[in-house]
């Protein structure tokens, strides 16, 4: 079955003046691969890997342009242009994608970008690009589960005696590696979004859930499917807090984060740092190898300021600190009298 809106593999039915056709299915009949995507090794048999979208005429067509995102992923895109109906955003493709008025959460500008989250239209049913992006963020916890499988006909008795529910579990914990997409600026760092995740069993139903079911969103050619038999990923809300960042971040950095906590509202607090002892031991190695290529020596101790800890080695005072412990537990520095460290001779 076509997946509009994503990749597909199909196989090169035949050839004709405008391209080649490239076999659908009995909704959607041959797809088009127009001559510019057409290169000298493919032959009528093959299978060739395409983008399937709408062109500019609301036909099916197919592509070998690698799109900046996909049906139910989010992305940074930059506004190509404007009129009165919207916004129409470059995502690598021939023809940009539309975010209307109604899906903006401030007028978009001409050349600046936006966290976006690719979508098919309700209405329209043609893709299109959304701002406003919370809708489409899962809560990283299972669904409460009853702790007795055996499901009694409610009765007085039985309703008075039911076994009580256990809690909703987290789907992530401390010390995890996940993507994240920086979202925007905030008082307390950054919010950004984390994902794509594969789900784990059924998600909570205590906040907003990704709309894209198992059967996907309904297309003008019947129901998309995902392109693997397994259910979508999902995205969560996460947070960067201002101490925690030492290294410059911006609206669209896509980053590799740690899960420091999952709260109760659902939000990540995230980390750009590994946490515990993983990070311990990753940064005493950096401080080691510093000191070989300085002398042996460092003026920074655990009483030196934070500030000049981060612009220096991008880590926290706590982190600094305990890296210097575990050197000077391994016998691998000495520590001075004005705090400084250096190596053992």
């Amino acid at each position: 079955m076509i997946t509009l809106g994503n990749y597909n593999t199909l196989r090169i039915d035949h050839s004709a003046e405008q391209g080649l056709y490239l076999e659908g299915d009995e909704r959607t009949g041959d797809i088009l691969l127009p001559n510019r995507y057409v290169t000298p090794d493919m032959h009528i048999g093959d299978e060739v890997r395409v983008f399937v979208y709408l062109d500019q005429d609301e036909r099916i067509i197919a592509t070998t342009e690698t799109p900046l995102a996909t049906v139910g992923e989010f992305a940074f895109l930059r506004v190509a242009w404007t009129n009165k109906y919207g916004a129409f955003l470059h995502w690598g493709l021939m023809k940009d994608l539309f975010c209307p008025f109604r899906e903006q959460k401030q007028p978009m500008q001409r050349d600046k970008g936006y966290i976006v989250y690719v979508k098919e239209d309700e209405q329209t049913h043609r893709l299109m690009a959304t701002a406003k992006v919370e809708r489409y963020l899962s809560v990283p916890y299972t669904a409460a589960m009853p702790q007795s499988t055996e499901q009694p006909q409610p009765t007085k008795q039985t309703q008075a005696s039911r076994q009580p529910s256990q809690p909703p579990r987290p789907l992530l914990k401390h010390g995890d590696t996940v993507e994240a997409l920086i979202w925007q600026k905030t008082d307390l760092g950054f919010k950004a979004i984390i994902g794509p995740i594969s789900p784990i069993g059924p998600i909570s139903p205590i906040g907003p859930i990704s709309p894209i079911s198992p059967i996907g969103p309904i297309s003008p050619i019947g129901p998309i499917t995902p392109t693997s038999p397994t259910a979508p990923p999902v995205y969560y809300q996460g947070q960067l807090y201002d101490n925690q960042i030492f290294r410059p971040l911006r609206t669209g950095d896509r980053v590799t984060a740690y899960v420091d906590h999952v709260r109760q509202d659902g939000k990540i607090d995230l980390t750009l740092q590994p946490t515990g002892h993983r990070h311990t031991l990753d940064f005493a190695e950096t401080l080691l190898r510093y000191l070989y290529e300085n002398g042996g020596h460092c003026d920074l101790g655990d009483k030196s300021d934070a500030e000049l800890i981060a612009d220096r080695f991008k880590v926290s005072k706590k982190a600094y600190k305990k890296a210097i412990g575990d050197l000077y537990r391994r016998r691998l520095i000495t520590i001075e009298e004005d705090g400084s460290i250096r190596l053992v001779p």
